[in-house]
């Protein structure tokens, strides 16, 4: 058996992000309510598929898609102050993650990413994940099954020994399902009330296992 992870809003995420947006909104006088602010932002991530390496143009298209979200005109001065204050924060480990140390099973990570995620997860998880396997490297990205195949190849298991657990019902859930994976939705926010394959904590991955 393996837990096979995404990344990205799944093991780390950048807690500063919505901190930082709600100071730029204040700044032009748009008072913003933060739980408002992501579920409007997860909602977007959803139907934008993000880059393995985001730069200027690529925030300039999300920020304007998410501003129009939320009912507000994307200025070119704020799109501007969007990216000079949100782009390229530190990621950090969300605090549930601790559970991974204390699970003797083979970890490994799935991720729309660039080399540079191995970097990050060896500063936050030390020793915890066997194998990661990037978009960036293996030129091929979710949603795309050939990527969960390839990860059954990797790994060398079948595909129903595989639990997967990631926060997209369309870049994670569906193209694991239709692998044979055994797919969970990390949830912490509620933002998927009808999902049957939620979670809302990865402690809860004692219980699966």
């Amino acid at each position: 058996m393996v837990l096979l992870f995404d990344a990205a809003n799944t093991l780390i995420h950048k807690p500063q992000l919505f901190t930082k947006a709600k100071d730029v909104f204040e700044k032009f006088g748009i008072h913003t309510d933060i739980n408002e602010l992501k579920a409007k932002h997860k909602i977007v991530s959803e139907l934008i598929l993000f880059p393995d390496r985001t730069n200027k143009e690529f925030y300039s298209q999300f920020n304007r898609e998410w501003l129009y979200s939320l009912g507000i005109l994307p200025k070119e001065e704020l799109l501007t102050d969007l990216f000079e204050a949100c782009s390229y924060l530190p990621w950090e480990k969300f605090n549930d993650t601790d559970i991974l140390k204390d699970l003797s099973i083979k970890k490994a990570i799935l991720s729309n990413f660039n080399e540079g995620l191995d970097a990050i997860i060896s500063n936050h998880f030390p020793n915890i994940f066997s194998k990661l396997i990037v978009s960036e490297t293996e030129r091929i990205r979710k949603p795309d099954v050939k990527f969960y195949e390839r990860a059954v190849e990797v790994l060398d298991v079948n595909p129903e020994e595989i639990i997967y657990i990631g926060d997209s019902m369309k870049l994670d859930i569906e193209p694991a399902l239709k692998v044979g994976m055994k797919p969970y939705l990390i949830d912490r926010n509620n933002d998927y009330p009808f999902s049957s394959y939620k979670i809302s904590s990865l402690t809860q991955l004692n219980q699966i296992i």
